[in-house]
């Protein structure tokens, strides 16, 4: 197992990081234990020692479960992590409440690493008008959990301003080889590293989506190279290669992923320079699929008819690159109410008037609108 150490906790996790918020689950939703149990069984005896979990994850069983299956462990030979809700927090008395609530839930003395959960620009509000820093100071100064940082689901701005704001011990973001320009961006990764802050990274896969590539023309090309690798050990090198990444967290749902992350972690290969180069023709192979170039600058918006021009585009684009179905069609019946979607349009051509991109808006909307209907029905 590749173990990578933070330099900053002078602490050595493993590279691999078992993420918890995707366990198998029984029919009605809940979490398969026996099967969950087996699998963090199965990634602790390969040498995993870093688990992720949070206070919501599985409607709350996750942190249950986590605890359950590491407590039959050393408490000392892992490293245990959850998440502050922030955004549940209303008063300062609901920090220490919660934390305590999650001790309890994790039949656990301390927590190893303490998140402040997806923090964006108005959760960091929330941290400053509550004190939850210095309220999580207290609990490590009585020695309830070790370290702090934060996870981030916003732009690379609001990035900049939170990891300067404090002398976090690390934090943890989203990145991939497709994701290098949104969130926290390629920018972020350099600043975190400039600021020696350790990084752990989550949705190295995009939730799985880079783990099932369309095989015309793309997921040939890493089979290619490597033939007896899967998809997602790609892109799970490529976020591992970042020398400032010292965790990758991977949200295992079945034993078969468990065991092909262990592969991939167990004997870990940096990408070489030629493999870098494929990632990057594979990306671009995938934006070469997006159908129209929308950046959501919301020029269009707000649209006299109520379409969310931009939502509709993006569940279509997103379709177009990985070609989800399932995910597609849930977006459209979910994300975007009837009255937003593309059928509303009354032809105006106000968008159009305004796009930077110069974009056929009314066309490509009359095209989205088919498209994903005979996918959701």
């Amino acid at each position: 197992m590749e173990y990578r150490k933070m330099e900053k906790l002078g602490v050595c996790p493993s590279l691999l990081g078992f993420g918890c918020m995707r366990f198998p689950t029984n029919e009605d939703g809940r979490i398969c234990e026996e099967e969950a149990l087996s699998m963090i069984d199965k990634a602790y005896q390969a040498g995993v020692t870093y688990y992720d979990t949070a206070y919501p994850y599985h409607s709350g069983k996750s942190e249950v479960v986590t605890g359950k299956a590491l407590g039959r462990y050393p408490r000392d030979s892992y490293y245990l992590a959850t998440k502050l809700p922030v955004w549940a927090i209303q008063s300062e008395q609901d920090v220490e409440r919660i934390f305590n609530e999650q001790l309890e839930r994790l039949q656990k003395e301390y927590v190893d690493f303490y998140l402040l959960h997806a923090l964006n620009g108005e959760r960091w509000e929330t941290v400053k008008k509550y004190n939850i820093i210095e309220h999580c100071e207290k609990l490590r100064s009585e020695g309830k959990l070790k370290y702090i940082g934060f996870s981030f689901h916003d732009n690379y701005e609001m990035f900049h301003e939170i990891l300067t704001a404090y002398p976090w011990d690390f934090c943890q973001i989203q990145f991939n080889y497709m994701d290098r320009d949104t969130q926290a961006t390629t920018k972020g990764v350099e600043l975190a590293a400039k600021l020696g802050i350790p990084l752990v990274i989550m949705e190295p896969v995009k939730g799985g989506v880079l783990a099932n590539l369309p095989m015309q023309g793309v997921d040939e090309l890493f089979k290619a190279a490597r033939p007896e690798d899967s998809t997602a050990s790609w892109a799970l090198r490529y976020v591992g290669s970042l020398e400032p990444v010292k965790v990758v967290l991977s949200g295992m749902s079945t034993m078969a992923q468990v065991e092909d992350n262990l592969a991939t972690f167990d004997s870990f290969e940096p990408l070489s320079v030629a493999e870098q180069e494929l990632v990057n023709q594979v990306a671009d192979a995938l934006h070469n699929r997006v159908q129209n170039g929308c950046t959501a600058c919301r020029y269009c918006m707000p649209c006299p008819a109520g379409v969310d021009i931009p939502g509709c585009f993006r569940i279509w684009n997103t379709y177009h690159v990985y070609e989800n179905e399932n995910e597609a069609k849930w977006r459209w019946m979910n994300e975007i109410t009837d009255a937003q979607k593309a059928k509303n349009c009354v032809q105006c051509g106000k968008c159009e008037q305004v796009c930077p991109q110069h974009i056929s808006i009314r066309e490509d909307l009359k095209k989205l609108q088919k498209e994903l209907d005979d996918i959701a029905q």
